[in-house]
Formats: structure tokens, sequence, C-alpha cells
């Protein structure tokens, strides 16, 4: 690696380390109290559903540095990454995500770019600086599928404080204290905002922002459909649990039905790079030419970004949704 390229990198790394760390002295407990309920004041304003002229409901902070704040407030993905993080249960900012995946970007760069050659460390730089978001989307897709199958006992449950001659709001806080997280997590956030003052409407629908899940979204249209014309309230919320642990039913049958595919788009997705490591150590000279020919790293780049279109496309097709 050349010199002043060595130069250059080792400098946006310590800079990225820096940020780091004044991103990790973050804020107080109650200041991250009332953010979070300020940004629920927000989401149900930028719905038009009230008007409130708050310049803190506005001003949601992405990081704790003003201006790399004012930075990401400027670009319309990150509140849409910040609401991600919201959704895996990581207590991340999205400043502090970024500046992380840069950093673990760099240093691979850095260290495989000792080993070999251009092209090759950048991508393995790019590979690692996405880790960190893949592993929120990990989690977040395992807060989902937990928060979905834990999600018709709180409805059992609040059909019960319901049929108990609860009020319905009671009823909302009993889930959040007695059911398992995360569903205790986000019906004690929709209890607090209203308690907070919102509607009870809008924290609903912040309810069904916060968790997109079908589910979700057909038992907040129940409610306020039934606050509109009225009927038996412990009666949808049986039906509609009823109707989700129908769907868990046919889903662990087309899970089972489907193995055998999944198993063949996991063969097909691992058999190349296992056949790449293996031949490394039966034949070194039959794999080398790909390390050691200037072509060779450019076919390596170019067939791995096959390799993860066709396993997106294997795995979307095995996937099937109920």
């Amino acid at each position: 690696m050349p010199a002043g390229l060595v130069a250059i990198v080792t400098f946006l790394l310590v800079a990225l380390i820096v940020l780091a760390i004044v991103l990790s002295f973050g804020q107080d407990e109650k200041e991250k109290v009332l953010r979070t309920r300020m940004a629920a004041v927000r989401r149900a304003e930028k719905r038009g559903d009230i008007s409130l002229d708050l310049k803190l409901v506005r001003d949601e902070m992405l990081s704790t540095v003003p201006t790399l704040n004012r930075l990401l407030m400027r670009m319309q993905w990150s509140g849409k990454l910040q609401d991600y993080l919201n959704q895996s249960g990581l207590k991340i900012r999205a400043a502090k995500l970024l500046l992380t995946a840069a950093i673990l970007g760099v240093l691979a760069y850095m260290i495989t770019g000792f080993f070999v050659g251009f092209p090759l460390p950048i991508l393995v730089g790019i590979v690692v600086a996405l880790a960190p978001i893949g592993y929120v989307a990990w989690k977040r897709h395992a807060r989902m599928q937990a928060f979905e199958e834990r999600f018709p006992e709180a409805l059992d449950l609040l059909g019960r404080a319901v049929r108990a001659g609860h009020a319905f709001t009671t009823g909302l806080e009993m889930v959040g204290k007695e059911s398992p997280e995360p569903v205790a997590g986000e019906f004690r956030t929709a209890f607090e905002e209203q308690n907070f003052g919102l509607p009870l409407r809008d924290a609903l629908v912040n309810l069904a922002e916060r968790v997109p899940i079908v589910d979700v979204r057909f038992f907040v249209t129940a409610l306020l459909v039934q606050k509109e014309t009225g009927g038996n309230l412990a009666e949808i919320l049986d039906e509609l649990a009823r109707v989700i642990r129908d769907r868990f039913r046919i889903y662990r049958e087309v899970q089972v039905k489907t193995a055998q595919g999944r198993l063949t788009a996991g063969i097909l997705i691992l058999l190349p790079v296992t056949m790449l490591i293996a031949l490394k150590f039966l034949n070194p000279q039959y794999v080398n030419i790909l390390f050691t020919d200037p072509i060779g790293p450019m076919i390596l780049i170019g067939a791995g970004c096959l390799q993860l279109v066709g396993a997106i496309l294997l795995w979307r097709i095995v996937q099937i949704q109920v």
C-alpha cells in the first residue's frame, strides 16, 4: 500500500475514532425519556393529526454532536435509519452506527491492504462495514418475530381486562406490566403516550408505526373502527387473537413443507465458497492464479456479486409469507 494512502487512511481512522468517543457520551436518562415522549408527538404532528409549534418536537436528535446532527437531519434516509434502529431494540443513534461501520471498514481495508493488493481490500472493507448494519437487521427481525409470536397473548390479556370491566387504557397498562418483552415495552410506550396527553388514536397509530407488522395494523384498525361504530370490543380482540394463531399454525405447516427447498437453497449458496476453500488446500496452484493474475481479483469480485444476487433470489423464493 502506498505511503501517502496509508497516511490518509490513518488520518481518517483517527478522526472516526475521536468522533466515536465523543458520541459515546450520551444523554442522561431524563433527557432520553423526554425525547422519547416528544418523538411520539412529532410523529402525530407529521401525519397532520395535531398542530403543535414545538421546536423540540421537530428536532429529534440523531447525534449528540450538533454539527453531525444537523448534517444528518438534512438527509431524508437518516430518520428512517433511526426508526429502523428503534425497531431493533438497540439503544444506539444513527450517527454512532454509521461511524462504527466506517471505523470497522477502514480498519479492515488497512489490515487487508498489507497482505493482498488492490481491489480486494476495498471489497473486504465494504463487507466489514456492512456487518453492523446486518447485525441491526438481524436484531430487528428477531425482535419483530418475538413480538408477533407473543402478540396473541397480549390480546387475550387485553380482552380479559375489558371483559372484567376495566377501561381500555387500563388494559394497555396491564399488558405493559404483565406481558413479556418486546410486547410489554411497546404497549407501555403507547400507554405513556396517551397518559402524557396524546389522543388515544394517535398513540395507537404510533404503535403501528413503531411495529410494522400486519397483525398490529389489523389490531389498530379494528380498535379505531370499533371506536367509531361501536361493538363488543372483547369479542373483537378474541377473534383477532384466534386469527393470528391460525396464521401461525399455517405458517409452521408451510415451513415444514418447504424445509427441503430451504436446505437446497442453503447448499447452493455455500457450495461455491466451500469449493474455493477446499481447492485452496487440495490444489493451491490451481486457485492461486485468481489472486496473482491481474484479472483474477476482478473475476473474484464479479463472482462474489453474482453469488450475492443469486443467494438473495434463492432465499426470497423459499421464504413464503403467510
